[in-house]
């Protein structure tokens, strides 16, 4: 690197934030509405010497900029922040600590827990003292970054129409770690899930968009550091513009790797959406360390007690929660975003604890400044928006509030399907989930794919264990089994953990199918764990959040089960693909449409007739059917659909129930599409009008009605 010295800096500008190469020099730019003094400090190729340290000059609407020449990519850099050391003001600037850049494009180096890293003497316990330590041996560094990449032949992002789409959740190391048909070297990596074997498998499963565990830099706990544990997930963002380098094979080029590894998926049309973190940060409460925000502008970077401003308001239940309030917050999120869509190439976002994006001080407000910036920005409407909408702050369970243009996750559809099938209450309850909750969503000219349907997720029992344990194994977190939710509804059929008992192993199975079976064949939008698909465990751990380990990998052994499964789910995807009436884009009713005359949905009991008020009122109701008209108007177009007529029959009774089959208008039979008592059943067993099948205890079935001639 050349020499820089203060004489050779330039003005700069305020915008773009960030450290920008332009081809000649960079351009620094960080905002800090408190601050008195920047300073950027560059250091060697290891990332260990301070070369330089430069102030930056100017300060315009509340940014320091300047630009230093002959600062190139690959530079490794940080910011010192100076001003007031006020906690009590919320305060707690101090340049002995060397900071990441909030637009940092990449990082490198790990944090390394010393009490170096904390603005306060951190042997003293007390947060108003002043610790005048040198942090920069202990933290990652920045690193200046060559924007440029040849997108060229890369299709672009791929975009799935909402109806048609399947989320599949899983985790960049998690997924090829173990696997064989990855190179040793790239498992575990970008470079390893983007390889061509892994992105066939993927396809082969009929989902559209593979939904990624946090994969912006984070930071592993100290405390779990302690126990020789890990931040596995990855719910402990540092850096919102940076692919975390743990996952690249080669580190000094992870921008370029997680490029290369979407453009693989963008070639098999398939989606990238990111599991984003921007509720809270890496850095804790008044006891965490000075790694970033806290040191550039405590303030203003997070929501602090409005009478106590040394405290930080803890929505989040990590310690602190970021001020989405500020105009220049939302602005380093939605540049977040931006970035992510039109560098990266990124289909869509699932936000982490959304609804607290969209709490003002007032409380929960479905047009905060956020969700207006982002529904009126024309880059990210045009990809997909899901929120997790519930965290543990005042008015935090916000199902079915967010506004038109987003996607919600719907746990109630978890909570109502593992209730329904281990036989708790009246299998009648499932009828708003299997209709996209429309009591949730049927609003504002919301379609039922804004309702996110998952039975599993990285947090709690995978499929397997849902049906295998009564009670959390996770002794291995070493917090005696105390973490983790012990209200899991969750049924092990008889005995607790894995057994040889055959029947008991066959009546699990089935479970697992009429769950996946549920999931696939409901209205909304449908997410698949990742390893669900062929009956993955993780031992009974429900709360695997720092298992960097074979309790968390995927295991690409498959047994015969796990093979029967996995086709099974197969069949499921390519029936939903196939009959557009099953993923429908608008709510079914049951109301009679006098225009068209078609009753779109029509419950049926046992005996082939429609279900009356007293048998919804049946508390013991264990057995009935969902009719669904395929000339039900697909468009707000008044014309008749003409898709496949359906009917999905559901017994969650634990012996078998005679199912009289139901006249359909214009149906002359039944065609038999899916029995979870029979996975294998490929051909179409014809039925007539009329007909009793015997529905086997727990189990589901699929019929296609077959057309008059």
């Amino acid at each position: 690197m050349t020499t820089i010295t203060q004489s050779s800096v330039k003005e700069g500008l305020p915008h773009p934030r960030g450290a920008r190469w332009d081809g000649k020099g960079t351009n620094f730019a960080l905002f800090s509405a408190n601050a008195t003094k920047v300073e950027v400090c560059l250091f060697d190729s290891t990332g260990k010497i301070e070369e330089a340290r430069i102030e930056l000059p100017e300060y315009t609407d509340q940014i320091f900029h300047g630009y230093l020449p002959e600062v190139h990519p690959g530079t490794f850099y940080g910011y010192r922040v100076h001003g007031p050391y006020e906690p009590e003001k919320g305060h707690r600037f101090n340049p002995n600590k060397l900071l990441l850049d909030p637009y940092a494009r990449a990082h490198t180096g790990k944090l390394i827990w010393n009490p170096a890293v904390f603005g306060y003497v951190m042997e003293s316990g007390d947060d108003l003292t002043f610790d005048e330590r040198d942090s920069a041996p202990f933290v990652p560094k920045c690193v200046i970054v060559d924007p440029d990449f040849d997108w060229q032949g890369e299709p672009g992002r791929r975009r799935v129409p909402w109806d048609d789409t399947i989320f599949y959740e899983t985790h960049v190391k998690g997924f090829t770690k173990l696997n064989p048909l990855v190179p040793e070297k790239l498992r575990g990596t970008y470079a390893g899930l983007g390889q061509k074997a892994v992105v066939d498998y993927i396809k082969t499963l009929g989902v559209t968009s593979v939904e990624l565990l946090p994969i912006h830099t984070f930071v592993n706990d100290s405390q779990l550091e302690e126990k020789d544990l890990a931040n596995y997930w990855g719910y402990n963002t540092i850096g919102f513009f940076a692919p975390d380098p743990r996952y690249a094979a080669d580190v000094p080029n992870s921008l370029r790797e997680f490029k290369e590894m979407v453009a693989r998926f963008h070639e098999a049309s398939l989606e990238v959406i990111l599991d984003v973190v921007y509720n809270h940060t890496a850095e804790g409460n008044e006891r965490g360390p000075t790694l970033s925000f806290k040191g550039i502008d405590n303030a203003n970077y997070y929501r602090l007690l409005p009478d106590q401003p040394r405290y930080y308001i803890n929505d989040t239940g990590t310690g602190n929660t970021v001020n989405l309030s500020h105009p220049r917050v939302i602005q380093m999120v939605t540049d977040s975003l931006r970035y992510w869509v039109e560098e990266m190439h990124i289909d869509g976002f699932r936000f982490d604890l959304g609804t607290i994006l969209a709490r003002e001080p007032n409380g929960f407000d479905n047009e905060s400044g956020f969700l207006k910036a982002v529904g009126q920005d024309p880059v990210l409407g045009s990809v997909k928006l899901v929120a997790e909408p519930w965290d543990i702050g005042p008015g935090g369970y916000q199902v079915g509030s967010f506004p038109p243009g987003w996607a919600e996750w719907t746990d109630k559809f978890r909570d109502e399907v593992r209730d329904a099938w281990r036989g708790r209450g009246p299998i009648t309850a499932l009828a708003p989930r299997l209709c996209g909750s429309p009591d949730s969503f049927n609003h504002s000219g919301r379609r039922a794919y804004a309702c996110v349907n998952f039975i599993t997720a990285h947090d709690g029992f995978t499929l397997n264990d849902t049906v295998t344990y009564d009670e959390k194994h996770n002794e291995a977190n070493n917090e005696d089994n105390k973490d983790g939710n012990s209200d899991n509804r969750s049924w092990n059929c008889g005995v607790e953990g894995p057994t040889e008992d055959e029947a008991i192993n066959a009546l699990r199975a089935r479970q697992i199918r009429n769950m996946m079976a549920t999931l696939l064949l409901s209205q909304g939008t449908p997410m698949i764990l990742a390893g669900d698909e062929f009956g993955r465990t993780q031992g009974g751990n429900n709360n695997a959040y720092c298992q960097d380990s074979e309790i968390s990998w995927l295991h690409w052994e498959l047994e015969e089960k796990g093979e029967e499964l996995l086709r099974f789910t197969q069949k499921l995807t390519g029936l939903r693909h196939k009959y557009p009436i099953l993923r429908h884009s608008l709510f079914l009713t049951a109301d009679y449409n006098e225009d068209l005359g078609v009753k779109e949905l029509t419950w049926i009991n046992a005996n082939g007739g429609e279900m009356t008020g007293e048998e919804w009122g049946d508390g013991n109701t264990k057995c009935f059917g969902m009719l669904m008209d395929g000339r039900a108007k697909s468009t707000g177009v008044r014309k008749r659909g003409d898709d496949a007529t359906m009917l999905l029959v559901l017994n969650s009774w634990q012996d078998g129930v005679d199912f009289t089959l139901p006249e359909a208008p214009e149906g002359s039979g039944w065609a038999l599409l899916v029995d979870t008592n029979i996975p294998d059943e490929e051909a179409e067993k014809p039925f007539k009008v009329g007909d009793v099948y015997q529905v086997t205890g727990r189990s589901l079935l699929l019929f296609m009605m077959a057309r008059a001639s």
